[in-house]
């Protein structure tokens, strides 16, 4: 447990160095999974990087994932009484506002370390008519091969549990429809997910996409990106060799 949390304690503090433009003050969160029972995210009110392992608390699955099966949704305070109580240890801080969504993907999507960040290039395009373009194509080999052939895309939604509600709506159709579950998630006018089987992988999605953004917003300045293909993109990322690279640039306890 020790283990862990300073591993997430150190991706948290990666993702929130200044130098790499992901988030300021209080945006952006992290999590991992403890257990079947609980997992570990961002304490409310941290910054990422300046932050000490004692931001990260533990907290129970199944008051939180309730939350969202509930007939009646429950109200903001009421949210936040849940989470208050659903804390392994009730001295530890309060934890993010949007520990529904991070309950929600490490229950449902099997990885076991979440990366919710808000670059700037990023962001820049969600708030642009060509959002969802950014979110359906790609526009070189290595975008594909770290962030996947497309990315979930989610309407934008307020904090909390709509949003929750709104990125298990979009994950479970990406499911359905490429059969496995999304590597990024795109929310439109907020920011960024990066799903991953290690901290490294969540820095490896989280810094490639960000150099997709970059390269589309330049693109577009010059005429408009030039994308490739579907069937271009589904054989770079099917490629035996690309999956075991992708595959070893994961293998790393710390990012």
């Amino acid at each position: 447990m020790n283990d862990l949390r300073e591993t997430l304690w150190q991706l948290t503090r990666t993702l929130g160095d200044p130098a790499r433009d992901l988030v300021i003050i209080g945006e952006g969160n992290t999590s991992a999974r403890v257990d079947a029972e609980t997992f570990l995210v961002k304490a409310s009110g941290q910054q990422m990087h300046t932050m000490e392992p004692s931001g990260l608390v533990q907290v129970r699955f199944d008051p939180i994932l309730a939350m969202l099966e509930a007939d009646s949704p429950p109200s903001l305070d009421e949210q936040k009484a849940i989470a208050r109580a659903a804390k392994v240890d009730p001295a530890a801080p309060d934890p993010s506002i949007e520990v529904s969504f991070h309950a929600l993907l490490l229950a449902e999507c099997g990885v076991p370390f979440i990366g919710h960040t808000h670059p700037t290039p990023i962001v820049s395009i969600l708030c642009s008519p060509r959002a969802r373009d950014f979110a359906a194509r790609r526009t070189f080999p290595d975008e594909a091969v770290l962030c996947g052939p497309r990315s979930a895309y989610v309407p934008y939604a307020d904090p909390g549990l709509p949003l929750a509600h709104a990125i298990r709506q979009a994950v479970r159709a990406f499911r359905d429809e490429e059969g496995v579950w999304p590597r990024v998630i795109l929310i439109e006018n907020h920011g960024f997910i990066a799903l991953g089987s290690s901290p490294q992988e969540v820095l490896n999605i989280t810094m490639m996409a960000v150099k997709g953004a970059r390269i589309f917003l330049s693109a577009a300045a010059l005429g408009g990106p030039v994308f490739l293909s579907d069937a271009e993109v589904r054989h770079i990322v099917g490629r035996p060799d690309e999956i075991y690279r992708r595959d070893q640039f994961a293998q790393s306890n710390r990012p």
